[in-house]
């Protein structure tokens, strides 16, 4: 089977907008339709409580005919229009949805940001995990929703494999970002979060990527937008992942970034296995 995941950074933006960036962004979605993935996973998609109006969806379904679609989205009392989650699989794929809460602080539960899927073979969740913010002001919080996050797709494991996929917000090692050098005190390369990191693997998961590619250097899923040579410069992180069961990681026979070309900011990763 074959997965993509991508942090799309607004899902209005890239369907309906019409700048630069937009035009961008959706050839990054045809791209992602042309892989025929079983399952799509979006972070990030911005949209209000309500879902998306009849341009958006129908904009949607021109990319992604043949698939389901089931979302969440930032809902009172959490910042309204804030991250917000999306999941696309084939129809003819037998799932239940789940949009699961694990009592994380306050309002983290409420801002949309995991669904999964449970197929006959397997849990497919996906994440956009909090940012531990400027100053490293909610770093307390998302030290909470990590250890939360691992007892939850522990709890899955028992019962079946997981693959779990999103934006972590972490840089696990030093090898995934360019400059860890002066990061260590940045958001998402803090000794807590590339620790919190370390102890969701510990409980029985498998970072597919460095599975399959061991220690390649200088390979990325994010550039900053607000430095302009970033990607240019490939000066990035590697906070995207695609997560698999230990147990299962045998069966992963693909992991790696897709090309996003010039658009900066996230770039989707693709993963295939054999389950």
């Amino acid at each position: 089977m074959k997965f993509i995941s991508w942090n799309i950074d607004s899902l209005n933006a890239a369907l309906t907008g019409a700048s630069p960036r937009a035009e961008m962004s959706r050839a990054v979605l045809d791209k992602i339709a042309m892989e025929n993935a079983d399952i799509i996973a979006l972070q990030e998609t911005k949209l209000p409580a309500g879902g998306m109006n009849k341009k958006q969806a129908a904009a949607l379904s021109a990319y992604f005919p043949d698939y389901e679609v089931a979302w969440v989205s930032s809902r009172e009392p959490a910042r309204k229009g804030y991250a917000g989650t999306m999941a696309l699989y084939r129809k003819e794929l037998d799932v239940k949805v789940d949009y699961p809460a694990i009592d994380a602080p306050e309002p983290m539960d409420l801002e949309g940001r995991m669904i999964t899927l449970e197929l006959p073979d397997f849990f497919f969740n996906l994440v956009y995990t909090p940012n531990a913010g400027d100053g490293l002001r909610r770093l307390g919080e998302r030290q909470v929703w990590d250890r939360q996050y691992a007892a939850y797709l522990k709890k899955l494991d028992q019962d079946k494999p997981v693959i779990s996929c999103g934006d972590y917000n972490v840089a696990h090692k030093e090898i995934d970002l360019a400059h860890p050098e002066s990061n260590h005190r940045s958001a998402g390369f803090t000794d807590e979060e590339r620790e919190g990191f370390s102890q969701l693997l510990a409980s029985g998961f498998t970072d597919s990527f460095r599975h399959i590619h061991g220690d390649i250097e200088n390979v990325y899923s994010w550039w900053a937008q607000r430095v302009k040579t970033s990607k240019i410069n490939n000066s990035g992180w590697r906070i995207d992942y695609f997560l698999v069961s230990d147990r299962i990681k045998t069966k992963v026979t693909r992991s790696e970034m897709m090309d996003s070309g010039p658009r900066q900011d996230h770039t989707p990763l693709l993963m295939e296995v054999d389950i």
